[in-house]
């Protein structure tokens, strides 16, 4: 997404992202689930035919830098979570019983990645 941004296509990143969303929506699970995704898609697909080019680019800029603030969260949890005791099931630590790899490198791998991917994102939407 910020890769498109950073390269001027506006229309592309948000007909991309609905693409991804119903593409999504075929492994939805529950009705919640699917409207949200349906929701989403169709916010996606008012903005790119309904709205101007500066709310188009206001909107793509927000879900973009939304996903790669967002991204980095979840890794900071489970980090929290597994400190605690629980998180046995997680995907750290399913992929160290898969691989023999301590669950810790895989955590450290998960914060290496998306604080990489702001970085790397936050670069190409600041234009640096």
């Amino acid at each position: 997404g910020a890769a498109l941004l950073a390269a001027g296509r506006i229309t592309l990143l948000l007909w991309a992202a609905t693409a991804l969303l119903v593409a999504m929506l075929v492994m939805i699970r529950n009705a919640y689930g699917a409207l949200t995704v349906i929701l989403t898609g169709g916010t996606f697909l008012l903005v790119s035919w309904l709205t101007g080019a500066q709310v188009q680019a206001a909107f793509a800029y927000a879900v973009v830098w939304f996903l790669l603030l967002g991204g980095v969260r979840p890794a900071f949890e489970l980090q929290a979570k597994r400190s605690r005791g629980g998180a046995g099931d997680s995907d750290a630590d399913q992929l160290s019983r898969l691989t023999h790899v301590p669950a810790g490198l895989w955590l450290f791998l998960f914060h290496a990645v998306s604080l990489c991917s702001l970085m790397g994102g936050g670069r190409w939407l600041l234009g640096m």
